[in-house]
């Protein structure tokens, strides 16, 4: 009958635009997450560091001018931070796209948001790192001149915290197994003749 073939038409579209579960929409959440992660974290730290950094080149511009430049090193190494936040951020921002042929799985998308994470309190540990450092040793540094190679040795070992952070999350960014999401996806001579969402 007209019903019953109507019927069968209507469960036969569902089925083929029917979302896999590990290939929703909302896995970008996850994304996105990860994205947002990196690059608030990372700032934090970096922000941090150099907030905290900067008062103690102040003190040193007083105590002795002609160290001054050398006292930037805890500033610039945390500013480093915030280029790694980015980075990641905006290499997962571009891999981001559910409607792309290769869709978008909820793997990819827990793998981006692990990323994001890694690299934000990595990036933040070594901001904190570098700040409480960087203040006491500049500060020692303006009376202590053979200060300056101990600091410096530190500062490298807490901005490789960050580093590390960075190394993870772009193996986990370029992980590409998970599951085929592009059976999900229509072809534009398949889309039905009226919208699946509104």
């Amino acid at each position: 009958s007209y019903r019953g073939e109507k019927k069968m038409f209507l469960n036969t579209l569902t089925a083929a635009f029917e979302p896999n579960p590990f290939c929703s929409p909302a896995n970008t959440f996850f994304g996105y997450i990860g994205c947002a992660a990196a690059l608030v974290f990372a700032s934090l730290g970096s922000a941090y560091g150099t907030a905290v950094s900067g008062v103690s080149v102040a003190h040193l511009g007083i105590a002795d001018n002609r160290k001054t430049m050398r006292g930037l090193i805890p500033c610039i190494m945390a500013g480093i931070l915030g280029i790694y936040g980015l980075i990641v951020a905006a290499i997962i921002a571009s891999q981001v796209d559910a409607l792309s042929g290769q869709g978008y799985s909820s793997y990819r998308g827990f793998a981006h948001m692990a990323a994001g994470i890694v690299c934000g309190f990595s990036s933040l540990s070594a901001g904190l790192s570098i700040g409480i450092v960087g203040d006491a040793g500049i500060r020692a540094f303006a009376k202590e001149d053979r200060v300056f190679v101990p600091l410096l040795l530190i500062l490298i070992f807490a901005e490789a915290f960050g580093l590390y952070g960075l190394i993870v999350s772009l193996i986990l960014v370029y992980l590409n197994k998970g599951p085929d999401c592009s059976k999900n996806i229509p072809s534009n001579d398949d889309q039905p003749a009226y919208p699946l969402f509104g």
